[in-house]
């Protein structure tokens, strides 16, 4: 089957987006599928290029930078974004190329046009895959308000959902969300779990013996550190337990809060603490090898569910997990159903500390926390299984 790939997020970019939607690419080319990955970049000085990664072609169309700017530029540039990538596809090698499938990925919300000129002009299904219920998350974490914003980001989400065939979630908690969409005929919502590839230690340029941490348990966060993620708790955790010269903390990775974190624990004198630039993907294995617990920190505004990339790669690594995430998430309940870590749901420090230390003192009696993490890993956070999973969706 030939696939068109379309995202906002690929490597040498290295978000948790950017490695899955890498590792995807990787196994529908190893299942016998021919893929081609469309991707915007602001980078390129003409309006396309396409190069062979791994099997995979990888088509960079010029467009407006949405990355790293501020909201109301991103919000204009990624309306621009589908445009400029249509035109700039129409000028590539690839402008009457044919296509058995159409799938695309949200974030961004703004790329169902370019998914349904494909579709349209090919006469095939689609599959949106979404890891992210944009703008409700927005609206329950109070950045956005009902008004005119909201009502066009709204209209902008409805308009991804009209074009495809078949959308991909990531928690069976986000399947009521959809309810109403997929009562209309053709439309089909089905759980899509998230996945990560098989992943070899190669090194890391973060070495946890060379640092003040050393001979500590070591709790790690890797990955965004934005507003979602409401990391303050953290800080809070680590504070409370300054006087365990057994415990660590290191958070390595960057975002919108990432700096103001740092001059946070500078000046709170928690000397318990690291923090660390963003690191290659492939270094990540090797982090998590000087590691022995996994961090995953939600807001507690959200409402929707959301297990994050950093989790699916604590459980290839055999780490355990303590997490502080929003009520009724279905992570929850799949870290203690599975005995992969402890979760705190209440957003009070002291119940992160009780669980923490609980934690610490149960790896020093239980060493089966890897063999249980990496076993989940394989049975529902595999790229064969998203990879065969789409597929059958296509065929439909």
């Amino acid at each position: 089957m030939r696939i068109a790939l379309i995202a906002d997020a690929y490597p040498p970019m290295r978000t948790s987006a950017a490695v899955q939607l890498r590792d995807l690419s990787r196994e529908l080319v190893t299942q016998g599928h021919g893929v081609t990955v469309m991707i915007p970049d602001a980078h390129l000085s003409r309006d396309w290029a396409l190069e062979e990664l791994d099997g995979v072609n990888v088509l960079r169309l010029k467009a407006p930078p949405t990355k790293d700017v501020g909201l109301v530029r991103r919000t204009i540039n990624e309306c621009l974004m589908p445009a400029a990538m249509l035109r700039n596809l129409r000028r590539s090698p690839l402008a009457h190329a044919a296509w058995d499938g159409v799938v695309w990925y949200a974030p961004s919300i703004f790329l169902a046009p370019v998914a349904k000129s494909l579709k349209k002009a090919n006469g095939c299904r689609s599959y949106l895959i979404v890891r992210d219920i944009f703008p409700q998350w927005a609206l329950d974490m109070g950045l956005l308000r009902r008004g005119l914003p909201y009502a066009f980001f709204k209209a902008v989400e409805r308009y991804q959902y009209s074009v495809a065939d078949v959308v991909g979630v990531q928690t069976h908690g986000n399947l009521r969300y959809f309810e109403r969409w997929a009562a209309a005929a053709g439309r089909r919502v089905e759980v899509l779990h998230n996945w990560l590839s098989d992943a070899p230690v190669v090194g890391c340029s973060v070495s946890v013996a060379d640092s003040p941490l050393a001979g500590r348990v070591i709790f790690v966060y890797a990955g965004n550190m934005g507003v979602a993620q409401g990391m303050g708790i953290l800080l809070d955790l680590a504070e409370r337990l300054l006087g365990r010269r057994d415990i660590g903390f290191l958070f390595v990775g960057r975002g919108s809060d990432a700096e103001s974190l740092r001059a946070a624990a500078t000046s709170r004198g928690l000397s318990n603490v690291l923090f660390h630039g963003e690191i290659e993907p492939e270094e990540i294995p090797g982090l998590y090898a000087q590691c022995d617990i996994g961090l995953v920190a939600l807001d507690a505004r959200h409402r929707t569910h959301n297990i994050p990339g950093k989790f699916l790669s604590y459980m290839q690594s055999g780490l355990p997990v303590l997490a502080s995430i929003n009520a009724g998430n279905d992570l929850a309940t799949l870290v203690e159903s599975e005995k992969v870590g402890l979760v705190a749901t209440d957003h009070r420090v002291e119940s992160l500390q009780r669980l923490a230390e609980a934690l610490v003192n149960e790896l020093k009696l239980d060493n089966t926390y890897p063999a249980r993490c990496q076993a989940l890993s394989k049975r529902l956070f595999s790229a064969p299984i998203a990879a065969a999973q789409i597929h059958r969706a296509l065929l439909r």
